[in-house]
């Protein structure tokens, strides 16, 4: 049986993203090491296209990932973390969703794998130590969230960090509510 066959078999042929039955095709998921149908996904084009950088990202379209990303095929749950982490600088639906996913470990370290050698940003703090995600950092000075009337504290710990595109942005949650915050105004 092909990979597609067995595909289609797999998605009832329909894309395993947003359940689309149009222009179906099979994506490899990277990095790929052998062909396989274990490693790819069946998906419609609007879903490639915006996976593969191909297109503007569609936050609507991507509304479908609070479905698919309870998938028990790993291959679609490691596409589905990375769209959400792509989504989720700009839609807080997405980093809702992004904070309920359950990956095995070897599923997640696959999703974090090409995530870190697509993008090769260095987050730097203020003292000029790389941040990871998941790190924990301390404010050096008192910052006003904007659009809320919170102000996160000198001295205040941010466990569990997350990185964005932005090399100088992090993010973390601070008295329960999820920010965005300039590297410059943290140490590790």
């Amino acid at each position: 049986m092909s990979i597609e066959q067995a595909l289609i078999e797999r998605s009832n042929n329909q894309c395993e993203l947003c359940a689309a039955t149009d222009n179906l095709s099979v994506y490899e998921v990277p990095p790929v090491t052998e062909a396989h149908s274990d490693k790819c996904i069946y998906v419609c084009q609007t879903c490639k296209d915006q996976i593969e950088n191909n297109a503007d990202l569609i936050a609507n379209h991507w509304h479908c990932l609070n479905d698919s990303m309870w998938s028990q095929t790993p291959a679609v749950q490691v596409v589905a973390y990375r769209m959400l982490k792509r989504l989720a600088t700009d839609n807080g639906w997405a980093q809702d969703a992004l904070d309920m996913i359950y990956l095995e470990e070897d599923t997640l370290k696959w999703a974090q794998t090409a995530l870190a050698e697509d993008d090769d940003i260095k987050h730097i703090d203020s003292n000029g130590v790389v941040l990871q995600a998941g790190d924990t950092v301390t404010l050096i000075k008192d910052l006003d969230v904007k659009g809320s009337s919170l102000v996160a504290k000198r001295g205040t710990a941010v466990r569990n960090i997350g990185l964005t595109s932005n090399p100088e942005h992090i993010e973390g949650r601070v008295d329960g509510q999820r920010i965005v915050i300039l590297t410059k105004y943290v140490k590790k």
